[in-house]
């Protein structure tokens, strides 16, 4: 049995230690917007937060997550940072299918929360591995500098 805190609920996960997150989080906890991509850390569609940090949860087994935080998709909003993510992709019109686009947010908003201003290079650098099939990368970058611009007008 292993103990984890997802977006500041505990819950109690009757599974394997070596589970990845990922199925612990979309089905054990019912919280689907963390998606199943590849299963091999090299798209990022499972990216979500563990203590704040981008992790990619199809490869982080539950015993890691124990004690610590994860935030997923479901709460990137409830975050001041996450918001502007959030509004900036609304307002660029990043998404098109928008499978890969949570674990995008997740990895833009731990960015934007560790380097406020970045250049293109700190956000080329941290979107890396992060696979979107309808090509979005330079409205995501857009997004980005965006969200980063609007600091401060948070509510």
């Amino acid at each position: 049995m292993a103990t984890l805190t997802i977006n500041g609920q505990v819950h109690e996960v009757n599974a394997p230690d070596q589970m990845p997150l990922l199925w612990a989080i979309r089905d054990v906890v019912q919280l689907t917007g963390t998606k199943f991509g590849c299963g091999m850390a090299q798209c990022g569609a499972c990216t979500v937060h563990m203590d704040g940090e981008a992790v990619r949860s199809c490869v982080t087994p539950i015993s890691a997550a124990q004690g610590r935080e994860v935030t997923t998709i479901e709460a990137i909003g409830e975050d001041a940072v996450g918001r502007r993510v959030q509004q900036a992709w609304l307002d660029l019109g990043v998404a098109q299918c928008g499978y890969c686009q949570g674990g995008q947010i997740m990895s833009a908003t731990a960015l934007l929360k560790r380097e406020a201003h970045p250049s293109d290079e700190q956000i080329v650098d941290a979107m890396n591995g992060h696979l979107c099939r309808c090509g979005t990368y330079t409205r995501i970058q857009q997004a980005i500098h965006h969200a980063a611009d609007t600091e401060g007008e948070d509510a």
